[in-house]
């Protein structure tokens, strides 16, 4: 899956926060049927979510989610039926859900390209980082084991193994 260039979560905790809440009204609102003044609350507590949420996402994201979302007003000032509420509340809890879903792909496409980089790494002669030397002694480098770079191993003639 790809990232679009430019869509960002800015503050992903208070995006979480705001799709939590978002999740447990629109559990309420099919659980029990409101009021005028319930519906208005309702309204206000969702056109607010939107504004918060708004303010949480980059530009792209945040373009996407005022054109998916319609203000519930009708000309004659009446609150939105309980079917108005619970259509909108579900459809933002889904393009949350889609947005949710769209950083867990991104992270996983990320660790996957950090454990491709470490593979790369530990294939390289010695495990070393590109464009860094090895360390002495290991095959194909210079000096010995436990020599330090630029040390010279000592010129001792004898020969024979000590215990």
């Amino acid at each position: 899956m790809e990232r679009m260039e430019g869509e960002a979560v800015i503050e992903p905790a208070k995006v979480m926060r705001i799709g939590s809440m978002v999740k447990q009204l629109l559990e309420e609102v099919r659980s029990a049927p409101l009021d005028d003044a319930s519906r208005e609350r309702l309204a206000a507590v969702y056109e607010r979510s939107i504004v918060e949420l708004s303010s949480a996402l980059s530009p792209d994201l945040r373009d996407e989610l005022q054109m998916l979302t319609l203000p519930f007003r009708d000309d004659d000032g009446s609150p939105p039926t309980d079917a108005e509420l619970r259509v909108a509340k579900a459809q933002l809890v889904g393009w949350l859900e889609g947005l949710f879903h769209g950083i867990q792909a991104t992270l996983f496409a990320q660790q996957v390209a950090a454990r491709q980089q470490l593979e790369q790494i530990r294939q390289l002669p010695g495990g070393s980082a590109p464009g860094q030397p090895g360390m002495p002694g290991m095959p194909g480098q210079p000096g010995q084991p436990g020599m330090m770079p630029g040390q010279q191993p000592p010129s001792d003639d004898r020969s024979g193994q000590y215990l």
